[in-house]
């Protein structure tokens, strides 16, 4: 499994997309300002949509509305985040998978993923019982907590990552 892992971040570091993210003078700075938008764009209205859940703030405002609004965005700022990420990756794969702080984020991202597929295969296809609630079901309000935490170990892991 080790022997793929490796494999694959070879790879990708010695792609043609790793070649130019390393040596264009301006791609790896816009990279990492794009990321920077792209995780605006995912986690404001994801922490957005968890308070709601949580009943934090607008608890008038229905969770079908909040997701109507929010998701969309949250979703365009993953795709975002998701290709830039990989980009960055691909100038020092093999570089920054050996640093302390990658497990944790590729662990966190691996969690986050999990949360939101176990959140709408589970509570939120009942979500039209619940909607109009100030404060959605316990489960729902698990997985708002684990998508909280998921994505802000994500943003410091990703930070810790640039000091390694």
């Amino acid at each position: 499994m080790l022997d793929l892992l490796s494999s694959l971040l070879m790879m990708l570091q010695s792609s043609a997309l790793g070649d130019v993210v390393r040596n264009a003078r301006y791609v790896y700075p816009v990279l990492e300002a794009i990321h920077i938008l792209g995780i605006a764009l995912l986690v404001g209205p994801a922490f957005t949509f968890d308070f709601r859940l949580l009943g934090v703030g607008h608890r008038t405002v229905s969770v079908n509305t909040a997701a109507r609004y929010l998701l969309p965005v949250s979703h365009a700022g993953l795709a975002i985040a998701a290709t830039t990420g990989v980009a960055l990756l691909s100038a020092q794969a093999t570089v920054i998978a050996s640093a302390g702080a990658a497990p944790w984020k590729f662990g966190l991202l691996i969690l986050a993923g999990l949360n939101v597929a176990v959140f709408h295969g589970g509570i939120y296809r009942s979500v039209h019982k619940w909607t109009e609630a100030p404060v959605a079901p316990i489960a729902a309000r698990v997985g708002a907590a684990v998508s909280l935490t998921a994505w802000t170990g994500i943003i410091f892991a990703g930070r810790l990552l640039a000091y390694t």
